[in-house]
């Protein structure tokens, strides 16, 4: 597992946070805590002025806004190599379009982050017959919940191939809170699906936001409403704890988690794109 220098670390986050560029969760945790391959490329006098992440054919890649222009994502692009790869853009800029195409990518998936007032009324949607809400206990649900997340998004190309270690790094984030992580059971105890929720603090021009993280119903024991009445109770959970935005990702192309999220109130706040290249 290749880990950055502490300096590194410290410089990568920097560089992210200066051209406004929000690295992905995933991405993050592998630059603190190690993992995949990191790439730096330094300016004359050594500064950073940009960086890139591969893992399994998937990365991403940031310059700094004084070094743009000057060839370091393309130099970025040839250190990670050639072959299949797939590159996330956080917001649908033009410039990070243009760049795209002429290194050989093209557009593949859609992210949309979707945003709701939890200052506005929430439906009231019931839980199946047979099945209640508790929180998640740590060591104690990791297995059971894999599971049923791997079958929930057994056709994702991200979230369906978590591993425990995966799990592990979350549930060690000072964001993690079980009591916020709901799993909907049955009389036996077994998961019949989640709504595990996070809490972002306050940034920029943003308040602090509360987000359905990760939402998923067993297909294995599909209980029609189950996926609302879920949301519904994650929901209610963020706006107990006093805050008035939630926020969502989800892709664009998924038209029934679409369908239920903007029957729930949520509508697009922005966009990011997936960029592949052969």
């Amino acid at each position: 597992m290749e880990r950055l220098p502490a300096s590194a670390t410290e410089a990568v986050l920097a560089l992210a946070a200066a051209a406004a560029y929000p690295l992905s969760e995933d991405v993050e945790l592998r630059v603190r805590n190690g993992g995949g391959e990191h790439f730096l490329a330094h300016a004359p006098e050594g500064s950073l002025a940009g960086y890139a992440f591969a893992e399994d054919g998937a990365g991403e890649l940031v310059v700094h806004p004084a070094h743009r222009r000057q060839g370091h994502g393309t130099a970025l692009l040839a250190a990670i190599g050639s072959g299949p790869l797939q590159i996330w853009a956080h917001g649908d800029d033009p410039g990070a379009r243009a760049f795209a195409e002429r290194n050989g990518f093209t557009r593949a998936r859609v992210l949309w982050q979707m945003r709701r007032s939890l200052l506005e009324p929430l439906p009231d949607v019931p839980l199946p017959e047979g099945l209640t809400i508790r929180g998640f206990r740590p060591g104690s649900d990791e297995q059971a919940w894999l599971e049923v997340n791997g079958r929930a998004f057994a056709h994702h190309p991200e979230q369906g191939r978590w591993t425990l270690e995966d799990l592990r790094l979350r549930e060690a984030e000072p964001w993690f809170d079980p009591a916020g992580f709901l799993l909907a059971v049955d009389i036996t105890d077994t998961v019949a699906g989640f709504h595990w929720t996070k809490v972002h603090p306050p940034a920029g021009d943003d308040p602090a936001l509360g987000e359905i993280y990760v939402l998923g119903v067993d297909p294995s024991g599909h209980r029609r409403g189950l996926g609302a009445a879920l949301s519904v109770a994650g929901l209610r959970h963020l706006a107990d704890a006093g805050l008035e935005w939630s926020i969502l990702y989800v892709d664009e192309s998924n038209e029934a988690a679409v369908k239920l999220y903007r029957r729930l109130g949520f509508e697009i706040h922005k966009t990011d794109v997936n960029y592949h290249r052969a």
